[in-house]
């Protein structure tokens, strides 16, 4: 199936029914009086996170998402029945946006995770609600309130514990396919990957996380570059950060360094909060030079970024040092979770 990440729909809530206009006829009973129900609620509109979809493509075929009305109100006080509400089936991970107002209504990252997009109108009144000392027949009734309507601009955000993050051809797909059972294309031209790939990476009995492949940044992504930043919302999620540099790049007048200061200005351009996620450098593609010679230019490459982060020189081809990364990225990702689950328990408290 594919992906698709973004669209645009419309959601309408149902009306509420028309109150009815009615009196009481019994034999025997003169000036039975009113007895107009009300009429019934419209549907309301509702966006729901499940498990087990990765995408929003159905999203481009149906784009229009209507509530039951709710019916009439009928003598005898009878109020109208309540229109269906309607459950709209999204991804867990989905990000739901009033396309007017730029407001975000509702972020599902939970599976079951529901939020309300549009209101059900309320029934009109019947004549039995205009009854009073004064107006003893009165043959008033309300039309029913219309249901709110919206455009939503809905994203889905992959979840996923550690994010890759590089220019294009920096070997992120080449690692989640030696770490994980992904297998996304891998080619020696930019832009391989062209939609974010996730990948399960198990590390022992019941240690496993999840690792998402986005595809290659270049100078100018935030600004919409390239692929932009249509991808680069998909890192917002990720606990950890895998910067991959290529050591050994195809063209000598290539910088490493150059490159990986522009993926980190490409971050602080898109979210500020982001440049500050931790991030690990990922030194790619050590088997393409001596032992000694890689050995050097890692450190020449650590030395003039200045970074003070956790270093791994690896080669994703053969899988020399994967086995090491993915052991530290499980431990790192438990010891955030604890402390994750201690400071709930330590806010819960107060």
């Amino acid at each position: 199936m594919k992906f698709v990440d973004e669209a645009l729909v419309r959601v309408q809530a149902g009306h509420g029914g028309r109150g009815c206009a009615s009196f009481r006829r019994e034999k025997f009973i003169p000036f039975g009086g009113p007895d107009g129900g009300d009429g019934g609620l419209g549907g309301s509109v509702y966006l729901r996170a499940q498990a087990g979809i990765n995408t929003l493509a159905d999203f481009r075929i149906q784009r229009l998402f209507k509530a039951q009305n709710g019916t009439a109100g009928s003598g005898n006080d009878c109020t109208g029945a309540g229109g269906e509400d309607l459950f709209v089936i999204v991804p867990v991970g989905t990000t739901v946006i009033d396309d007017a107002t730029s407001e975000q209504l509702g972020d599902l990252t939970q599976p079951g995770d529901t939020v309300i997009v549009a209101r059900g109108g309320k029934g009109g009144w019947g004549n039995t609600r205009f009854k009073s000392s004064t107006n003893r027949a009165p043959r008033k009734s309300m039309p029913g309130i219309a249901g709110e309507k919206r455009i939503l601009r809905i994203e889905m955000r992959v979840i996923a514990d550690v994010g890759l993050l590089g220019f294009p051809n920096a070997g992120k797909s080449t690692l989640i396919r030696a770490v994980s059972a992904a297998k996304p294309k891998v080619a020696d031209y930019p832009f391989t990957t062209l939609f974010p790939n996730l990948g399960v990476v198990s590390v022992g009995l019941n240690r496993s996380f999840v690792m998402a492949d986005i595809p290659g940044l270049i100078e100018g992504a935030a600004e919409g570059a390239g692929l932009g930043i249509r991808f680069l919302k998909h890192v917002q999620r990720t606990r950890i950060l895998l910067h991959l540099v290529d050591i050994a790049p195809a063209n000598p007048d290539t910088d490493p360094v150059v490159e990986a200061r522009a993926i980190v200005k490409e971050l602080k351009k898109f979210s500020p909060e982001l440049a500050t996620r931790e991030r690990w450098l990922i030194l790619n593609k050590t088997d393409l030079l001596l032992p000694q010679e890689a050995e050097a230019r890692c450190r020449d490459i650590v030395r003039r970024l200045r970074f003070k982060g956790r270093v791994f020189p690896i080669s994703a081809a053969t899988r020399d040092g994967t086995e090491a990364l993915c052991q530290a990225m499980m431990t790192r990702i438990e010891e955030r979770a604890s402390d994750e689950a201690e400071a709930a328990r330590s806010e819960s408290a107060l």
